[in-house]
């Protein structure tokens, strides 16, 4: 399932009406079929308002309300823009032609549906004067029952990192013409775009599909599943490494639940490295972890013979509560320089790295011997790239991909809806839910994902399987705990169910 940026749009209607000769007029009378078939889905037996601007959005919402009329159905059209697109000029006039009403001033009325075509993907910035005014009407309408249908993107969310700077239309149902847009699930997207849909209009992509963003789904994760075979020993499944801890974290979300989660994730041996003032808390709290030393004391120290000993391990996961240290920092740099295996890097590794080995980052991450994966949530990623936060929200998928394109890394940027890319190619995770906000469920991640890799799973793969796996649990945890209440050894302990969901052996709901 593709996920497009506005310029990978454009370029789609582009190549269908240039090169494939489909008219412009075309496509908008069937985005606006299409909306006008969702629309009768919604509104039941009431009135339907289309609110339309005056582009190629509002071309499309003058469409639906024509072809609603000619459907019987009790139609209206809210329009008061100045500029007007040629395409959407066309279909007023035909509206205009079928003796369409046009409201220049808020309704006074009640309906049973609004349709929202004001802005499509190419709005920017916030709502101001007349605008505001109208998404706030439209919002106060859905709050007292009228349903909202958005053509496109909920008007007000910038389709290129899904922000809404000033509101934006919280839709019922957003219905995605072509393909979905980025703007749909990052940030404020996925909280006012309702449930999403998408209308195959007949538009074509140019390019080879490596080339675009895909939301990783069921079947695709289920294609990521290593093998399980029944000829097989705790060898056969590879052996994970944690490094994680310090006195200053001490509890089972930074230990144990990393750990544990790389049990559940199928490693054959998982074995937690930690300092050694912390082994007697450990002991038998996961029997089935191994339990090591990093150093002596309560806060790790760079040691490097005992840093050899996570030489021949197939996955490490470092970084987990061990604090911002050069120490830590010294560790990551080892392994970068010496480790053969996939490392996960999370947590104080990130952070330690960005404070301490800045000036030498890039060399550190390009002379590497491993595969790696960094995971990143929005603020850890702004101390490693330099740019501010406001930046990294503001330029969406661009941001990690060119940071993971620059060193040669792989790169999982945490947020609602996670962005995962080697540099080239582009998954995002949609999986998951507000129960995550929580200390700890990083942790579980950076857990599931060694646990994949050290059975052969690349760390891009790892990432993006872990992600979709991470969430999906929280969501099962959730319908018997709820959000509020959800913790990160809940996700832990329905990883299983998530995994057997994923192979089919229990129905998906």
């Amino acid at each position: 399932m593709y996920v497009l940026t506005n310029e990978e749009m454009r370029e789609a209607d582009r190549y269908t009406i240039e090169r494939l000769g489909v008219p412009s007029l075309t496509l908008m009378e069937r985005a606006g079929i299409a909306l006008a078939d969702e629309a009768e889905k919604l509104a039941l037996n009431g009135r339907i308002l289309c609110v339309c601007g005056g582009g190629n959005n509002g071309g499309d919402g003058f469409v639906c309300a024509r072809v609603l009329k000619g459907r019987g159905w009790d139609v209206e059209v809210l329009f008061y823009a100045e500029k007007i697109s040629e395409d959407c000029r066309v279909n007023i006039e035909k509206w205009r032609a079928c003796g369409g009403v046009t409201k220049a001033e808020l309704p006074t009325e009640k309906y049973q549906l609004i349709v929202d075509c004001l802005y499509g993907t190419g709005f920017r910035g916030g709502l101001y004067g007349r605008d505001a005014d109208v998404v706030s009407w439209i919002n106060v309408q859905g709050e007292s029952g009228t349903r909202v249908l958005s053509a496109d993107i909920p008007s007000g969310i910038c389709g290129e990192n899904g922000l809404a700077e000033n509101g934006a239309v919280k839709a019922n149902v957003t219905l995605c013409i072509g393909e979905k847009k980025a703007g749909i699930l990052m940030n404020d997207g996925l909280d006012f775009s309702g449930k999403i849909k998408r209308a195959d209009i007949g538009i074509i992509l140019p390019k080879d599909s490596a080339s675009y963003a895909r939301l990783i789904t069921r079947e695709t994760a289920k294609a990521l599943l290593p093998a399980r075979r029944r000829n097989s020993h705790k060898g056969t499944y590879g052996k994970a490494a944690v490094v994680a801890g310090s006195i200053q974290y001490t509890g089972a979300a930074y230990l144990s639940v990393s750990a544990a989660a790389c049990l559940r994730a199928g490693a054959g041996y998982t074995t937690l490295f930690l300092p050694s003032e912390l082994l007697p808390y450990y002991i038998l709290k996961n029997p089935e972890v191994l339990l090591k030393s990093t150093n002596d004391g309560g806060m790790y120290a760079f040691n490097q013979e005992k840093m050899q000993d996570l030489l021949v391990y197939d996955s490490i996961a470092y970084g987990m509560g061990m604090g911002c240290s050069q120490e830590v920092a010294n560790g990551a740099a080892y392994l970068l320089a010496h480790y053969k295996g996939k490392l996960i890097l999370d947590a104080d590794a990130l952070n330690s790295l960005a404070r301490y080995k800045k000036e030498t980052l890039q060399t550190c991450f390009l002379q590497k011997k491993c595969s790696v994966l960094l995971t990143p949530h929005v603020k850890e990623f702004s101390r490693l790239s330099g740019d501010s936060i406001e930046e990294i929200l503001q330029r969406g998928i661009s941001a990690p991909c060119a940071f993971a394109r620059k060193h040669q890394i792989s790169v999982l940027l945490k947020s609602s809806v996670s962005v995962l890319t080697d540099g080239e190619c582009v998954r995002l995770n949609a999986t998951g839910n507000s129960g995550l906000a929580k200390g700890g469920s990083g942790d579980v991640l950076s857990g599931v994902i060694a646990g994949l890799c050290a059975q052969g799973v690349s760390v891009f793969n790892g990432g993006c399987l872990g992600a979709y796996l991470v969430g999906r649990a929280a969501e099962l945890a959730a319908r018997e705990k709820g959000e509020y209440a959800l913790t990160a050894t809940d996700v832990i302990e329905h990883l299983g169910a998530a995994f057997l969901e994923l192979q089919g052996e229990i129905r998906q709901e």
